[in-house]
């Protein structure tokens, strides 16, 4: 073989070789843009406004693949399955009252992710910022707009164990102030001050009165409802097997989530309502687990997240133990009803 042939050889092995490259590369490529887009049969999610304001909507975290992934999206609450309309702000998890949101970040690092809380207008213009000590997993605005409230783990990523360790915060958005974890507040349980290094809150839910909020307290292996007061930085023990409280409009009751003996480890929760004045409890119509922070639609109606293929769907529910499970939307969490 001459040097002119093998020179030749070479140039056509190169050429062959680039070529497989170049086909890699748009065949992978194809893969990415393929994924990024909207599964077939999923929701229809384009660009648009999204404010706070606007009547009669629900506002959510959208699950959905495609370029509009995690971004909140707005949908009329008369038709929450119909096509949405996404903002460009991505959250975690979210809730809004009277125009204030709460929208818990990742912010993506080098090394690790690291977590904020993002305090939004009408407009969903941040107001201010502040840092969330691990993973997101709960957030809530009182009704008035003026509080806002989250929960992050600090240590494991599930309450179905026990080896786990959260921290909830609340912050005032008019003036700032931000009390990094109910920790500080004394505890009033059987009647006495309670002290234990083990305290555990999450759940927080507001009342009307911008005094008044309910969470979970863990303490040796037990969980507990409790009533919280702003003005006097006090949470007081009402009730044993409560978890992520959600205090109705009219303030009379509390849906949460009840452990029950004989599920599994990993989803031993079912549905229930707390009526504050008699603590009767209703079991809910929902046979499965359900590991989420209720949102009342209205006085009668509740609204839940349980897995589906998407990360995550959107159910309701009558709150009197009547009815059946109906699922409203695909591909969504954390929703709030605004406007």
């Amino acid at each position: 073989m001459t040097l002119r042939t093998r020179v030749l050889v070479l140039i056509c092995a190169l050429v062959v070789l680039a070529g497989i490259a170049t086909a890699a590369v748009l065949h992978a490529s194809a893969r990415a843009d393929r994924r990024d887009r909207a599964q077939p049969g999923g929701p229809s999610v384009t660009s648009g406004r999204v404010t706070l304001a606007d009547e009669g909507r629900m506002i959510f975290r959208n699950m959905a693949w495609g370029p509009h992934r995690d971004e909140l999206t707005t949908v009329p609450a008369s038709d929450p399955s119909g096509p949405r309309t996404a903002s460009k702000v991505k959250c975690l998890r979210f809730y809004a009252a009277s125009g204030t949101g709460v929208c818990l970040q990742a912010v993506h690092g080098a090394v690790q992710d690291t977590y904020r809380a993002v305090i939004l207008d009408t407009h969903l213009h941040e107001r201010a910022r502040y840092d969330v000590p691990g993973i997101p997993s709960r957030a809530r605005v009182s009704p008035s707009g003026r509080y806002a409230a989250w929960t992050a783990f600090v240590g494991g990523d599930s309450y179905a164990g026990t080896n786990f360790s959260t921290r909830a915060a609340i912050v005032d958005t008019r003036t700032g102030r931000l009390t990094p974890s109910l920790e500080a507040y004394r505890v009033m349980k059987d009647g006495r001050t309670y002290h234990a290094a083990d305290l555990n809150f999450w759940g927080v839910t507001f009342a009307s009165d911008d005094r008044t909020f309910y969470a979970t307290m863990a303490t040796k292996g037990t969980t507990y409802l409790v009533r919280g007061d702003l003005r006097t930085r006090t949470v007081t023990t009402l009730r044993t097997n409560v978890e992520c409280p959600s205090l109705s409009p009219d303030g009379s009751r509390i849906a949460f989530k009840k452990r029950v003996k004989g599920l599994p480890k990993d989803a031993p929760w079912h549905l229930y309502v707390l009526d504050l004045r008699t603590m009767r409890e209703t079991p809910l119509a929902e046979g499965r687990s359900v590991d989420d922070q209720a949102v009342w639609r209205d006085d009668h109606t509740l609204v839940y997240a349980l897995p589906g293929d998407y990360g995550a769907d959107l159910y309701t529910l009558p709150s009197d133990g009547t009815g059946k499970p109906r699922r409203i939307s695909t591909a969504a969490v954390s929703p709030a009803y605004v406007g």
